[in-house]
């Protein structure tokens, strides 16, 4: 077996890769600022790239800064936040921009303990934040970082299903010692899983690590552990619940409660669909049997 690739071994090859492959993404230039970063992590979550970067834009146009979206109603953020999916990311940004306001002077905070107080931003938020919007040294380990260091340091096809301390100390380990440095590596790696070291259909011979991978030098080996099952989308809740906040959000006001839930055949699914969504804080109900956005 051979051994798996240094640290060393792997920057010397994907930093370079990075540099002349990296997409030009209006968050990672040099003009960015930590609000931008911080937005783009959390729209980010579970959604590609091409949904978000017209809707980041938006928001950056008509919230700059976190006092903007703060000024702004919670109902203006999920209207905004178009068919991102998961529009409760959309109420925490405003949390998030209230607290920046109210706690922090206005300015996203700089330290990763600092930055998980924040609501809605957890452990991944806030290093990718430090990381990328302030240059530190933080360890940022998303899907595609897992798959990448899975792949090329430990010669498995997938990582497990869920983070582990040992994927953890492993980013860690492969960290640049200098901060700006080790702030590009991770955005490189993400790169290099985003557009080469894909799940489904990898492009060993456009990567710039195929001479050392230890997957691809054991023979690419199978997947061996539970199967992957991508999530299904009709008939469950979360596209229930999408019909309702859509109808909502392009709705010039309250929208009648008979009316709102006609967006569903199944009585009990739209039912408990809209309990949720009032508990969640998306929607609010008025007298009369009539709905809205949070305002």
């Amino acid at each position: 077996m051979r051994p798996a690739p240094t640290a060393g071994v792997l920057h010397e090859l994907v930093l370079p890769w990075y540099a002349e492959q990296q997409r030009d993404l209006p968050w990672r230039r040099p003009d960015r600022s930590p609000w931008g970063v911080l937005v783009s992590e959390v729209m980010l979550q579970q959604t590609p790239v091409a949904r978000v970067l017209p809707v980041w834009e938006r928001w950056m146009e008509l919230w700059p800064a976190p006092a903007d979206l703060a000024a702004a109603s919670p109902g203006d953020a999920v209207r905004e936040w178009g068919r991102l999916g998961y529009p409760r990311r959309a109420l925490r940004l405003h949390a998030a921009a209230t607290a920046i306001r109210d706690l922090h002077g206005g300015a996203v905070p700089d330290a990763e303990e600092t930055l998980r107080t924040l609501p809605g931003v957890g452990d991944y938020t806030a290093a990718a934040v430090a990381a990328f919007a302030f240059g530190r040294r933080a360890t940022v380990v998303d899907t595609n970082v897992r798959r990448v260091h899975a792949r090329a340091v430990t010669g498995a096809a997938l990582p497990a299903p869920s983070l582990t301390r040992a994927e953890v100390a492993l980013a860690t380990s492969l960290l640049p010692d200098d901060d700006a440095e080790a702030a590009v590596w991770h955005v490189a790696v993400m790169e290099l899983g985003a557009l080469v070291c894909t799940a489904r259909a990898p492009r060993c011979g456009a990567c710039p690590v195929a001479t050392v991978c230890a997957w691809r030098l054991a023979g690419s080996p199978a997947h061996d552990g539970p199967p992957r099952r991508g999530q299904r989308w009709e008939g469950t809740d979360r596209q229930c619940r999408g019909r309702m906040v859509q109808l909502l959000r392009e709705a010039p006001g309250p929208v009648e409660g008979e009316r709102l839930r006609a967006v569903w055949p199944d009585e009990a699914q739209r039912d408990r669909c809209l309990d949720a969504l009032v508990a969640d804080g998306l929607v609010e109900p008025l007298e009369g049997d009539r709905y809205r956005l949070p305002v």
